[in-house]
């Protein structure tokens, strides 16, 4: 079977690009934990009405979920920039046919081809 690769000189742009996601990413975690009220010392010894509570309980449930969905960007970031570094980047892990170069183009983390997506769907 023939290896399917990259040159790096394609890769290196991507991996600024792919790096400079996971910086956003981070900064985009850290602020949404600053955002949930429950990281708020001040809400323990504040007697709220129970609008209030419901309001912090809202908020928190919000504010966890978009940490989820950035957790989740930044594992696949991370997966696309792991597979720079040992030579399988945009190489599809269901089939193992080349990503399309459209594909990676707008979803550079993709990790499978677009008709292994659409059989997964």
């Amino acid at each position: 079977m023939v290896k399917i690769q990259f040159p790096d000189h394609l890769l290196e742009p991507i991996k600024n690009f792919l790096h400079l996601k996971e910086r956003e990413l981070e900064k985009r975690k850290e602020s949404l934990a600053k955002q949930d009220p429950f990281t708020d010392e001040s809400r323990l010894l504040n007697n709220a009405s129970p609008d209030a509570d419901a309001n912090e309980q809202f908020g928190h449930a919000t504010t966890e979920a978009l940490k989820k969905e950035v957790e989740r960007k930044l594992i696949q970031v991370r997966k696309a920039m792991a597979k720079i570094k040992i030579g399988k980047y945009g190489v599809c892990d269901h089939c193992g046919h080349m990503i399309d170069t459209d594909r990676l183009m707008v979803m550079p983390e993709a990790t499978l081809c677009a008709n292994c997506e659409k059989k997964k769907e």
